[in-house]
């Protein structure tokens, strides 16, 4: 039996769907996500979803410090009850998307923390995006989540996964799928697969902004319609719609079609076309 399916066993534990919990039950899986870790007895590692502690014991064995949150006020009983011994983890009983994880960096040697751990389906992306927020203070993540997310997230432009995380993370990070994970290793098992992707975040954007907050809005605002052009995107989109000639004129300047569609823009274009416009007269305020 597995570690986990004994823990849950041993404890009366019963996976709470509020919470949106699936948990993983191959200790295998488990030693492999924690060796892409990369982990030094320098590392403070920040882990999403400590669940009955599993990875927890196996990155406590190769880490300085582990910072285990776990929303789930049982499960975190049981934590601090099964860990009371284990003198380099600490647990939280939080929402990580409350977390200011900078709070968290001052307490690692290195200054910047890592982030590991299996994310529940109902809300990676509210994760994901809480992590690139504070990024400055993270060197790297290494997350068991949806397979279909993390293929979003790594899609090249002009594929259906493309997207508005595609373009961002890219923006922001190196990300890479390192292996696939079946739904057969989870308990309760659910209806998608999983994968387990790594992300490491760059010092500064992989292509200069002039304003990152509108940068992300442009995103947003481009993909709003998946379907329209790019020029048509814009024609709603603060003052361009009202100055065609101008968004003409700034889409030409830079050599972009205005009649392609944004699924087909890369990173690169996508920054340059927001420090145009946001040079420009059109972009209005923020608010």
């Amino acid at each position: 039996m597995s570690t986990t399916l004994r823990l849950l066993r041993s404890h009366h534990v019963r996976p709470r769907k509020q919470y949106g919990q699936s948990f993983l039950t191959e200790d295998h899986i488990f030693r492999k996500i924690v060796a892409a870790g990369d982990l030094s007895p320098e590392d403070t590692v920040v882990e999403i979803g400590s669940g009955l502690g599993v990875m927890t014991r196996m990155l406590a064995n190769v880490a300085a410090k582990i910072i285990a949150v776990e929303i789930d006020p049982h499960l975190t009983d049981i934590l601090r009850n099964d860990l009371k011994d284990t003198e380099n983890v600490e647990i939280v009983q939080r929402d990580i998307r409350t977390c200011d994880l900078s709070e968290f960096a001052p307490r690692a040697p290195t200054e910047k923390i890592k982030v590991m751990g299996n994310i529940p389906y109902n809300i990676t992306s509210e994760i994901l995006f809480h992590l690139i927020k504070f990024r400055n203070s993270i060197s790297d993540a290494v997350l068991l989540m949806q397979q279909e997310v993390a293929e979003r997230l790594v899609a090249e432009p002009g594929t259906k996964a493309y997207g508005i995380p595609s373009v961002i993370f890219s923006m922001f990070s190196d990300l890479e799928i390192i292996f696939p994970v079946s739904n057969r290793c989870f308990y309760p098992k659910p209806a998608v697969q999983s994968a387990v992707l790594r992300l490491v975040f760059l010092d500064t954007p992989r292509f200069s902004l002039k304003d990152e907050a509108f940068f992300r809005l442009l995103v947003r605002a481009t993909f709003a319609r998946r379907r329209k052009t790019l020029l048509n995107n814009l024609k709603v989109f603060r003052e361009y719609g009202k100055n065609l000639d101008e968004t003409r004129a700034i889409l030409a300047d830079l050599g972009i079609d205005g009649s392609r569609r944004a699924e087909t823009l890369s990173s690169k274009e996508f920054a340059n076309l927001a420090n145009a416009l946001a040079l420009s007269d059109l972009r209005g305020p923020l608010s």
